[in-house]
């Protein structure tokens, strides 16, 4: 017959459930038959022995005035204090007849009631007749005195006999309570130890035994298998758990040789890539490395393969450079950064990757990460047309700036009225040719300031700047290009703006790039709005047009180099932004766009505050 667990645990519960019980409820009988005694013994027969011992020291001094009465003849003061005295027998004496507590207590009360108002009659009969008081007091008053010392020495008696019976049944009972109580609490012990001891370890060990068998199954030992003598919930398990061992050997046979397979078909594919590939597990331990990688860092892959990441960076200077951002955590927010690598004699350039490998676990719902792949990809030969661009926009910008210059000065003479007046298309022309010298200056400073920053050349002068002062140099530059063209600069400056840490000419350009967009795509508004605002730990400025606006999918293109939305009016090089954004992030603050068609677009960034 099979004994669940649920009733198992139902039975031992119910156990110490009924002992808990049994145990309460002999202490309650015997505590409340202990408290009974000694609440009869201590109130009502201790209130009969001090009544008693109040009405005998009443009594005496009660004699002892009849007899200074009766013999000496003071009879000033025996009124007052006497009736005090008698007061105070009588008192003692009600409390005593309702505190009756033991058989025949009621008659010998009653007794004390009629020799104590025999003995006061008497003795008022005597002061009456005033003859013979000597006489009278040792025939008549001195024996009702004596019965009635004598009733009240009966009370005290009968009550202390009874203070006495009590006590001794008080600590029988006790006795018995402990005797009792004893012996219960030992045989529950003893039950409820046996069931600690045996309860516990009847669930605890199959759990154990269960839980290493999952775990023996868990690195592949599918020849493991669990042996339960109980024929409870645990034999089931038991049973389900050898079948499933079973079934697993027979499929782990049956699939081995196609998982070798394509696990050497996995490392033929990723040992014939160009590209360097490095795999470490999720405790930081290589776990491959393709001949390119093994290349690359001198190392065989014997050397490699097994290691602590970590501990062949110690000894790697190249392999220490290519984990050190997955070892700190970085690698997601990383900006792209080419490596440099000198090897046989020449330097090579390589983008480096960091990719998570995850996998869902079976009969699991998030995904876990069990590693990470690292790639490094030769960009030798993109980087070398890069430098090579970068070298000849630079060179082709330094070489205009001459003929510029040049053709702007000759162009000045040509307005000069001494040289000779113009007729008026002769000034329409000149004109024109100014304007497009000036937007080949423009061209030409924002190729120059590109390849500053593509060569990381670009200076900074960073410094506590007021943020009105980059305002005003901007507006001061725009105000006659945006009279001439109706539009109105609108400005929202506060004057307790706190100080930026910037560069005020770099950071005036971007201003002022911003602003010329914003009035070349203003729209039928013909208003910019300036607004410069405080922030925690940096200052906003934002420019906001009312033109035509950007589409979604092109805010996040819109910073990029040379882009250009399609179908606009631009008439630039598409550097403006993207220089923008460099000087901005140089000086580590952010740019950002946010726009809605037609309803124009709102260009903003952040410099953080000289506190910050």
């Amino acid at each position: 017959m099979k004994i669940r667990i649920k009733s198992k645990l139902f039975i031992a519960l119910g156990f110490l459930f009924l002992v808990i019980a049994v145990l309460w409820v002999v202490s309650s009988a015997y505590i409340y038959t202990l408290s009974k005694y000694a609440d009869a013994m201590f109130k009502d027969n201790y209130k009969s022995i001090v009544s008693a011992k109040q009405m005998s020291v009443a009594l005496d001094d009660i004699k002892d005035m009849q007899t200074a009465y009766l013999f000496s003849g003071m009879k000033e003061n025996i009124d007052s204090s006497y009736a005090s005295k008698i007061w105070i027998f009588e008192k003692n004496l009600g409390d005593e007849e309702s505190n009756i507590t033991e058989a025949g207590e009621r008659e010998i009360a009653d007794q004390l009631r009629s020799s104590f108002e025999e003995y006061k009659d008497d003795f008022n009969e005597v002061k009456k007749d005033n003859r013979d008081l000597q006489e009278s007091f040792f025939i008549r008053l001195l024996p009702i005195y004596r019965d009635v010392k004598k009733n009240i020495t009966v009370v005290s008696e009968m009550n202390m006999d009874a203070i006495i019976r009590k006590n001794s049944k008080l600590e029988d009972t006790s006795h018995q309570a402990y005797l009792f109580i004893s012996i219960i609490g030992t045989l529950c012990f003893i039950l409820s130890f046996t069931l600690l001891l045996n309860l516990p370890k009847n669930i605890a060990n199959p759990v154990r035994e269960l839980t290493q068998g999952i775990q023996e199954i868990a690195r592949r030992n599918y020849d493991q298998q669990l042996h339960f003598q109980s024929r409870d919930e645990f034999g089931d398990v038991a049973e389900a758990f050898n079948t499933m061992a079973v079934r697993l050997n027979e499929y782990e046979k049956s699939n081995l040789s196609q998982i070798l397979f394509e696990k050497k078909r996995i490392e033929a594919i990723i040992s014939t890539m160009n590209d360097a590939i490095i795999g470490v597990d999720e405790t930081m331990r290589v776990i491959f490395a393709n001949p390119v990688a093994c290349n690359l860092l001198g190392m065989n892959a014997k050397d490699l393969v097994g290691q602590y990441a970590p501990d062949v960076a110690a000894r790697n200077d190249l392999f220490q450079n290519i984990i050190r951002d997955l070892v700190n955590g970085s690698y997601k927010a990383k900006e792209f950064t080419p490596i440099k690598i000198v090897s046989g004699g020449r330097q090579s350039y390589f983008s480096k990757d960091i990719f998570d490998v995850q996998i869902t676990p079976t009969g699991g719902e998030n995904a876990a990460v069990i590693g990470h792949l690292i790639t490094l990809r030769n960009i030798t030969k993109f980087q070398e047309l890069d430098d090579a661009k970068t070298s000849f926009i630079a060179t082709i910008s330094h070489e205009l700036k001459n003929p510029i210059a040049s053709a702007r000065l000759n162009l000045k003479l040509l307005e000069d009225s001494r040289i000779g007046s113009l007729n008026e298309d002769q000034s329409v022309i000149v004109r024109n040719i100014h304007g497009e010298i000036v937007r080949l200056s423009k061209i030409t400073s924002e190729l120059l300031d590109l390849t500053q920053v593509e060569t990381g050349n670009i200076l900074l002068h960073t410094q506590a700047t007021d943020p009105k002062e980059i305002v005003d140099y901007a507006l001061e530059a725009l105000t006659y290009q945006a009279e001439q063209n109706g539009i109105k600069i609108i400005s929202n400056v506060p004057g307790n703006l706190p100080f930026v840490n910037a560069d005020a000419e770099k950071t005036a350009w971007v201003l002022i790039n911003l602003l010329n967009n914003a009035m070349h795509y203003s729209g039928t508004n013909r208003e910019v709005v300036l607004d410069v605002t405080a922030e925690e730990k940096a200052v906003k400025f934002s420019v906001s047009d009312f033109g035509m606006g950007i589409e979604e999918k092109y805010l996040d293109k819109i910073f990029e180099k040379f882009f250009k939305i399609p179908g606009s009016m631009q008439s630039g090089t598409g550097l403006g932004l993207a220089i923008s954004k460099d000087f901005i992030t140089k000086q580590k603050g952010q740019i950002w766009v946010e726009s809605n068609p037609g309803e124009g677009s709102v260009f903003s960034f952040t410099l953080p505050t000289v506190s910050a």
